[in-house]
C-alpha cells in the first residue's frame, strides 16, 4: 500500500480520523458553483483571523478549520476541531453572517456524542445562507468511532445526531463521514466509512431528502469490488437534489488499490465501478478518488492519483459527461513536471467542461504545487501555482483545495515551506482564465510566529468573493484555527 503524500503536516494531522496514512483524511468535497456570469473582478484578500471564540474554547491549543462552504458573499460556514482543557478533542462551526464572523460553538449534540474525546467536523456544505450540514466523527464512550451530521436551518444549528444505519453497520467500531454536500436546504449526501462485524473497511453513502436524514447503506456495487476488506468514500459532490457523485477506493482481491465512482440518479445510488481507464494507468496498484465535482446532473469530474511504477504517483482527472464516463488520463503537463509522484487533492467545476484541479508534485527532491485548467471540455497543461516558486524556497508546497466560482474564476489555497523550513498558508486566484501569482495569506505573518501554517479549504460564492480556513502555530507552539475573506 502505497503512503500518498499528506498534503500539510499541520495541526490538522492530529484530527479525528480512522483512515489510514495510505489515503489521509480526506479532502472536503467540492461545493455547488455558480454559473458563467460576466468578467470577474478581482476580489481583495483581508488579514486572515484567528476563529473568533475559539481562543476560549481551545484550551488545549490543537485547533483547526478543516472545511469551508459559502452559500454566498459574506455567508459561509467554518469547522473543523479545537482541544479542551482536558485535552478531548470538539468538534466546532462557525458562521459568518453579511461579512462578519460570529463566535465559534461546539457542534450542538457532540458533548452527549463524543465520550471518547475525540470529535471534529471533516466538511461542511451550505446551499443557501443560514442553511448548512455539517459532518464529520467521534469517539463513543467505548472508545469506538462513529459517524455524525449536523444540520443548520435558518441560521440555527441542531443537535448533532449519529448517521442513521450506521450503529448497524459499524459492528467494528471505525465511522466516520469524510464528506457532505448538499444541493439544496436540506437535500444533501455524506459519504465516509465504518469497519464490518470482520473489521473490514467500507464505504457508505447516506442521505437527506427534505430535511430527513436516511439510512445509511453500503455503496451499491462495491461488495464486488472490496475483496481486499478496505474501502472508503473520499469525496462527494450534489448537482441537484438526488443527483450526487462519490469517489474513493477499494482493494481487490490480489490488494491492489483501485479507484472508483458511483452516482446517485432521481434519488437512487446505482453500482459504483472502477474509474475507466484507470485499469491501464494503475500498473503500481495504487489508485484512488481523493476528490470528485459536479456542475449538474451526470456533468462531474473526478480527480486523484495512481501509481504507474516509473516516477511512482501520478495525478488523473477522469470526466463524466451526460452521464457516460470517459476514460482517465494523467492530468496534462504532469509528466513534464512530477519526477517523484503526484496527486489532484481538489477538483471544482463551475459548469460543464469548466473546471480546476490543484495538488502537487514532486520534481528532483522537492514538493510543489500545481493548478490545471479546463476550458469548454478540454484540458490544459498544469502549472507550477505562479508566485510559489519565489515563496516555496524550503521546497514544500502543495495545493490543498481549489474553488470555482464561474469558467475561469477560481481559488486555489494551500502551503509552502520558506527558507526557515516553517509552513506558510498561499492563496492564488484565476481570474478571467489566468492563474495570478500566490500571495502568502494577509495577516498570517502576525498570527504564525510558530512557523506552521497553511490553508486546509477554500470555498468562492462568487468571482473574487471567497472565504479560505485553515491554521497557524503560535509562539506557544499551540496550533490555533483562522479565516480569511477576499472581497
Amino acid at each position: 500500500m502505497r503512503r500518498r503524500k499528506v498534503v500539510m503536516v499541520l495541526a490538522a494531522a492530529a484530527l479525528w480520523c480512522a483512515a489510514p496514512l495510505a489515503t489521509g483524511c480526506a479532502a472536503p468535497a467540492g461545493v455547488a458553483r455558480a454559473a458563467v456570469g460576466a468578467a470577474a473582478r478581482a476580489g481583495t484578500w483581508h488579514a486572515a483571523i484567528e476563529v473568533p471564540g475559539t481562543g476560549g474554547l481551545n484550551k488545549g491549543g490543537n485547533a483547526a478549520v478543516n472545511s469551508v462552504s459559502c452559500a454566498s458573499a459574506g455567508n459561509c460556514a467554518a469547522a473543523g476541531h479545537y482541544t479542551d482543557g482536558s485535552g478531548h478533542q470538539q468538534a466546532f462551526v462557525a458562521s459568518e453572517t453579511n461579512g462578519t464572523w460570529h463566535a465559534a460553538i461546539e457542534v450542538p449534540g457532540t458533548a452527549a456524542l463524543n465520550k471518547g474525546g475525540r470529535a471534529g467536523v471533516l466538511s461542511v456544505s451550505c446551499p443557501s445562507a443560514g442553511n448548512c450540514a455539517a459532518a464529520g466523527g467521534y469517539t463513543d464512550g467505548s472508545g469506538h468511532r462513529q459517524a455524525f451530521v449536523a444540520s443548520e436551518t435558518n441560521g440555527t444549528w441542531h443537535a448533532a445526531i449519529e448517521v442513521p444505519g450506521t450503529a448497524a453497520l459499524n459492528k467494528g467500531g471505525g465511522a466516520g463521514v469524510l464528506s457532505v454536500s448538499c444541493a439544496s436546504a436540506g437535500n444533501c449526501a455524506a459519504v465516509g466509512h465504518y469497519k464490518d462485524s470482520s473489521r473490514h473497511h467500507q464505504a457508505f453513502v447516506a442521505s437527506e431528502t427534505n430535511g430527513t436524514w436516511h439510512a445509511a447503506i453500503e455503496v451499491p456495487g462495491t461488495a464486488a469490488l472490496n475483496k481486499g476488506g478496505f474501502a472508503e468514500v473520499d469525496s462527494v459532490s450534489c448537482a441537484s437534489a438526488g443527483n450526487c457523485l462519490a469517489g474513493g477506493f477499494y482493494f481487490s482481491a490480489e490488494a491492489d488499490q483501485e479507484a472508483f465512482v458511483a452516482s446517485e440518479r432521481g434519488g437512487t445510488w446505482h453500482a459504483a465501478i472502477e474509474v475507466p481507464g484507470t485499469a491501464a494507468l494503475n500498473i503500481g496498484r495504487s489508485a484512488a478518488v481523493i476528490s470528485v465535482s459536479c456542475a449538474s446532473a451526470g456533468n462531474c469530474t473526478a480527480g486523484g492519483f495512481y501509481n504507474d511504477l516509473d516516477n511512482g504517483g501520478q495525478a488523473f482527472v477522469a470526466s463524466e459527461r451526460d452521464g457516460a464516463w470517459r476514460k482517465a488520463i494523467e492530468v496534462p503537463g504532469t509528466a513534464a513536471l512530477n519526477s517523484l509522484g503526484a496527486e489532484v487533492a481538489s477538483v471544482s467545476c463551475a459548469t460543464a467542461g469548466n473546471c480546476a484541479v490543484g495538488g502537487f508534485y514532486t520534481d528532483s527532491d522537492s514538493g510543489q504545487a500545481f493548478v490545471a485548467s479546463k476550458a469548454n471540455g478540454t484540458w490544459h497543461a498544469a502549472i507550477e501555482v505562479p508566485g510559489t516558486a519565489a515563496l516555496n524556497t524550503g521546497g514544500d508546497a502543495a495545493v490543498s483545495s481549489v474553488s470555482c466560482a464561474s469558467a475561469g474564476n477560481c481559488a486555489a489555497v494551500g502551503h509552502y515551506a520558506d527558507g526557515s523550513g516553517h509552513h506558510q498558508a498561499f492563496v492564488a486566484s484565476d481570474e478571467n482564465g489566468t492563474w495570478h501569482a500566490a500571495i502568502e495569506v494577509p495577516g498570517t505573518a502576525a498570527l504564525n510566529t510558530g512557523g506552521g501554517a497553511g490553508v486546509l479549504s477554500v470555498s468562492c460564492a462568487s468571482a473574487g468573493s471567497c472565504a479560505a480556513g485553515g491554521s497557524y502555530t503560535d509562539r506557544s507552539g499551540h496550533t490555533q484555527a483562522f479565516v480569511a475573506s477576499q472581497n
